[in-house]
């Protein structure tokens, strides 16, 4: 089942980035495994969109803050399609609590999904790229982790492990033909949410030089480019999109 195309596998792309990303990178002919913890009505409309560019995709649900749920989703992947040669590592959560106030299971869950889940898609898909001379492994960081934020330690914490890994992975696997990058997105808000009533988003809007907020299809042209052949000089960069926000 589409062996002759190159497969990428998206966690969290029922929705909003993860959503875009998975277009971007169906419309360039790779094959797609959507994924999401929860809500598999959303990567049903997903696969719907990507099917129509004429790649193959399947959905494998699980939670990629669980080893036992990453596993699973790797043997599904690996079974349709024998290969996943982009890993985009976009599955996040951002729980807000005070350092004061967390506890170890909140720092525990927090790193699972933010960091850990990277970890374990990583060791199980660089083995093939390795093999296949090619590979891409993107992860995400934000600039709330960057700059350090009051209210979520563990988030910040996680995004950072995350760049830390990026760069190993940069390092170790660049003369395998194999490149690492970490995206630090702005603001983008939610696809339902109405910016014009919520204080939050209007007053961030105000702090951005270019008097707007991102859009997903903004972070998924940067994830096609470093996923091409042309992204391929590309590897061990922190990739900041805000808007200037943040330099």
């Amino acid at each position: 089942m589409g062996a002759e195309r190159r497969t990428a596998l998206i966690s969290g792309s029922g929705r909003n980035m993860g959503r875009a990303c998975a277009k971007e990178l169906a419309a360039a002919g790779f094959n797609i495994v959507l994924n999401g913890s929860a809500n598999r009505e959303d990567c049903e409309i997903v696969a719907e969109e990507v099917r129509a560019t004429g790649v193959e995709v399947i959905i494998a649900m699980g939670d990629v803050g669980v080893k036992a749920d990453v596993q699973a989703i790797v043997e599904k992947a690996l079974k349709a399609f024998g290969r996943v040669d982009v890993l985009i590592n976009n599955a996040a959560i951002r729980p807000a609590i005070q350092f004061l106030e967390m506890s170890d299971c909140d720092l525990e869950r927090v790193m699972n999904v933010n960091c850990y889940g990277a970890v374990w898609f990583s060791r199980a898909f660089l083995p093939g790229m390795v093999e296949n001379g090619w590979g891409r492994v993107i992860n995400f960081t934000g600039m709330n982790s960057l700059q350090g934020t009051a209210g979520r330690p563990h988030v910040a914490m996680s995004k950072h492990a995350a760049w830390g890994l990026t760069k190993a992975l940069s390092r170790e696997f660049g003369p395998k033909g194999i490149t690492a990058n970490v995206i630090s997105p702005g603001t983008f808000p939610d696809q339902d949410i109405d910016i014009s009533q919520s204080k939050q988003f209007l007053g961030l809007l105000k702090q951005n030089p270019t008097g707007r907020l991102g859009r997903s299809d903004e972070i998924a042209a940067a994830v096609g480019l470093l996923c091409s052949d042309k992204g391929g000089f590309i590897n061990g960069q922190l990739l900041q999109i805000n808007g200037g926000v943040v330099g």
